[in-house]
Formats: structure tokens, C-alpha cells, sequence
């Protein structure tokens, strides 16, 4: 369990680190940190924190990458049926 709080500390001054980043980095960090945290609890559960940790914070990037593309595409869906709507009137 020692080996946590330093895991947990680094997630959580990496996460407040986000303040000048765009939204696929800002989400691709915070995933990243979250994947991280519970990487590492359940690593330290298993006996190897370090390496649960690196594994949840690949995971955990990848799917903050995955869920900012869902935003632009549903956010590019709404703009393209706004911009439609708007011309047909």
C-alpha cells in the first residue's frame, strides 16, 4: 500500500496540470491519471502497483482518446444538422 500514495500523488498534480490544454489532451490526460490511480489499487491488491498502475494509465488513455473522438463526431453531427436546419428555413 505504501507504494500507492506516490502513485496517487503524481495522478492527481499531473491532473491539475490541464488548465492550458486542448479538450483530446485534457480528456487523454485524465484518463490517463484515472486509468493510472485504479491501476494501481488494484495492482497493489495483486502485489505489483507500479505495473498495474502503467497498465491502467495506457488503458485509460486510450480510452480518453477514444471518447474525445465520440465528442468531436457527435459534436461535428450536431453542427452539420444545425447548419441544415438553418438553411432550409
Amino acid at each position: 500500500m505504501k507504494a500507492f500514495l506516490p502513485i496517487a500523488l503524481a495522478a492527481s498534480l499531473t491532473l491539475s496540470a490541464c488548465a492550458g490544454m486542448s479538450d483530446t489532451g485534457r480528456r487523454t490526460a485524465t484518463g490517463a491519471g484515472v486509468g493510472a490511480a485504479g491501476g494501481a489499487v488494484i495492482g497493489a491488491i495483486a502485489g505489483n502497483a507500479g505495473l498495474g498502475a502503467l497498465i491502467g494509465a495506457g488503458a485509460g488513455a486510450a480510452g480518453g482518446y477514444i471518447y474525445d473522438q465520440h465528442k468531436k463526431a457527435e459534436q461535428k453531427s450536431y453542427d452539420q444538422g444545425f447548419a441544415a436546419g438553418k438553411s432550409s428555413q
